[in-house]
């Protein structure tokens, strides 16, 4: 049933030093999700360790990005100069990664029931980002939480009288044990290796680390799937042709703020993305969806 704040069974409102979350605790479930940013930064099922990476030198401080969880990059992402020109047109700074993950966004709704609960987020980027970004368009993000997945669906409608271009990334820290981890489902796609000067390659076999990687990959909607010891993350995108596999490695996990020395060996990030060639074109009036469902199992496989 559709519920509104102060009649809600399992969501309850938090606040995390200087920013305020959304706190769930289902008897199936429990999830945190702030307003700023409208960034995940927990899911599990009750009785389990958090499906989300979250750094724990991250600081929870208006107007600055969470790190870890699921920041979400939008309306372009990456540093504006790498992005295709048409999106590159729209920016109108050299902040990487949108300000959509900076900005508090507007609660929608909140629906609850005996096996899940549903949240959804809306961002109305108008003329009060016009230094930043020329465009008009909403962006409204639901999440859907079961016992046995956790759902996120971001919804960009072009609000202005012109075509509008855009890139943007689910962003998702995943634990790891990155010496134990392969990445499988990308095996045969093409890749643009951001450290070797964005050269293109073709993957051969399962996706390793044995130093930094960076790599934005060409994907034709297969799920992806993180083995790290006995457990494994499966990512199913919607809406996306496109994935980034990163993780800082030692050198860069130095320079990184709000992010150990250590910390690189327990996380890696897989993102579902519209980016590079896979951005997106919308007609005024028109949407388009980007999605990813997470799912957990404990089946071990070989790896090639």
């Amino acid at each position: 049933m559709r519920t509104i704040p102060g009649q809600w069974s399992f969501t309850r409102w938090t606040s995390v030093e200087q920013l305020e979350a959304l706190d769930v605790r289902h008897p199936l479930f429990s999830a945190r999700l702030f307003l700023q940013g409208a960034h995940l930064t927990h899911f599990a099922p009750t009785g389990h360790a958090n499906w989300l990476w979250l750094s724990d030198s991250a600081r929870f401080e208006t107007g600055r990005a969470i790190r870890g969880g699921i920041p979400i990059c939008w309306p372009w992402f990456g540093v504006p100069d790498r992005n295709p020109p048409d999106v590159r047109e729209t920016i109108r700074t050299r902040s990487a990664h949108g300000f959509a993950r900076n900005e508090v966004w507007q609660l929608e709704e909140v629906v609850e029931a005996t096996d899940s609960v549903e949240i959804s987020l809306s961002l109305l980027a108008n003329d009060d980002f016009k230094d930043r970004w020329r465009g008009h368009a909403s962006a409204l993000l639901t999440f859907r939480f079961t016992r046995d997945a956790c759902q996120i669906a971001l919804t960009t409608t072009n609000l202005g009288q012109s075509a509008l271009a855009f890139s943007q990334a689910l962003h998702s820290y995943l634990p790891a044990a990155i010496s134990d981890t392969v990445i499988t489902g990308l095996d045969g796609a093409s890749y643009t290796d951001t450290l070797k000067d964005w050269a293109q390659f073709r993957q051969q076999g399962d996706v390793t680390f044995p130093g930094e990687v960076d790599r934005i990959y060409q994907t034709g909607g297969e799920a992806i799937t993180v083995h790290s010891g006995s457990q494994c993350l499966h990512l199913t995108s919607s809406g996306s042709c496109s994935a980034v596999i990163w993780n800082p490695g030692p050198d860069k996990a130095r320079q990184l703020s709000d992010f150990s020395a250590q910390d690189w060996k327990s996380m890696v990030c897989v993102e579902t993305a519209n980016v590079l060639h896979d951005f997106r074109l919308l007609n005024s009036g028109q949407s388009h969806t980007l999605g990813v469902m997470i799912t957990r199992s404990h089946v071990t496989k070989e790896h090639s």
